[in-house]
């Protein structure tokens, strides 16, 4: 089997050494060049063809985003964002140009360094191929959730994914109506640190407020909550937020199967939960106890997915009761929630 052919691009020599230092144990991964700033990265991208690309953000001469832009439209290869947390809206920016994860930088030992590794693996399987462009949308503003009712609402959607998630969640998001009558529930798998920042990139593309759940606060409909990385989500028979700290050892942050699983025992046959990319097995079991509450189960199809694993699973495991590519759950979700008042003729 050949090695893992990797490209890393960062404009300070110190993390480019971080990065060498921690790949370069590793037998199953080669380092075949490094770059500066952007415009090395695609001049490396189309000279070298690695099967995967470490991208920095904020580099001379051009930055990691016009690279990752100019990457996806020339030489598409798989392109995994190494950044500073203070620049989570910027990568995630990152995420709608075409690359397929973030990560925080790491140190040269510990977790941090174990997931680079684990991504890298990953990713560089990825088929990818030119992304969509950049969308000019006006941002909304969040509404008030504190003061809301105890239930506003009559059906809720929750929604479990991982990589590949934010930039189907764009998709989708991006093309329900102001007049959504539900609240959406989210839990995507990533790195802790970046989920403000994927909140505002969010509410930059839809026309529905984005905002990251917190402790107390009560659901609104047509309202998107993201939960947090660094706590589990779950939701309440009062319909507020919970945050559960992880169980130790816990390999999925946060967990989509106690958000799933808490919208199942909470409303039952009015819950819509949806499966899309992403790796491993969590959320199977909470879409299972929504379908077993008599909620609508919906998968994510494979040739629309990143990678066919989560949503593979709950469809293998029996939990799904639609399968729908990425282009049609939009007008799928809004068909299931807002039937039309009136049969069309069949004349």
């Amino acid at each position: 089997m050949s090695a893992i052919r990797v490209v890393i691009v960062d404009d300070s020599p110190v993390a480019r050494d971080v990065l060498r230092h921690i790949l370069a144990r590793e037998n199953d991964i080669e380092i075949v060049g490094e770059g500066s700033n952007g415009q090395e990265a695609v001049t490396l991208a189309r000279r070298l063809a690695p099967h995967i690309m470490t991208m920095d953000l904020s580099m001379p001469v051009m930055d990691g985003l016009a690279a990752i832009k100019e990457i996806m439209h020339t030489k598409a290869l798989p392109i995994l964002v190494v950044s500073e947390r203070f620049e989570a809206q910027t990568a995630c920016q990152a995420l709608e140009f075409g690359a397929l994860e973030v990560i925080g930088k790491p140190a040269f030992e510990g977790e941090d360094a174990q997931r680079l590794i684990e991504r890298l693996r990953l990713l560089s399987g990825v088929a990818v191929i030119t992304r969509m462009r950049q969308r000019a949308t006006t941002p909304c503003s969040l509404l008030p959730s504190r003061t809301a009712p105890l239930r506003a609402f009559q059906r809720i959607v929750a929604i479990a994914c991982s990589t590949g998630g934010p930039q189907a969640l764009a998709r989708l998001l991006s093309r329900l109506p102001t007049d959504f009558i539900a609240p959406i529930v989210i839990a995507q798998h990533i790195s802790p640190g970046f989920i403000e920042g994927m909140a505002q990139w969010l509410a930059t593309i839809c026309t529905l407020p984005v905002s990251v759940a917190r402790d107390g606060d009560h659901l609104n409909p047509g309202c998107i909550y993201l939960s947090p990385s660094e706590s589990d989500l779950a939701i309440t028979a009062d319909h507020t937020f919970k945050l559960l700290p992880s169980p130790p050892g816990s390999i999925y942050h946060p967990s989509c199967d106690t958000l799933l699983s808490s919208v199942a025992k909470v409303y039952g046959p009015d819950a819509v939960g949806i499966i899309l990319t992403g790796m491993g097995r969590d959320g199977v079991q909470g879409m299972s106890a929504i379908r077993l509450a008599g909620g609508t189960t919906i998968a994510q199809d494979e040739a629309s997915s990143v990678i066919y694993g989560m949503n593979q699973e709950a469809v293998r495991a029996g939990s799904i009761q639609r399968v729908v590519a990425l282009e049609q759950l939009p007008e799928h979700l809004i068909e299931t929630l807002h039937p039309p008042r009136w049969p069309r003729s069949s004349f």
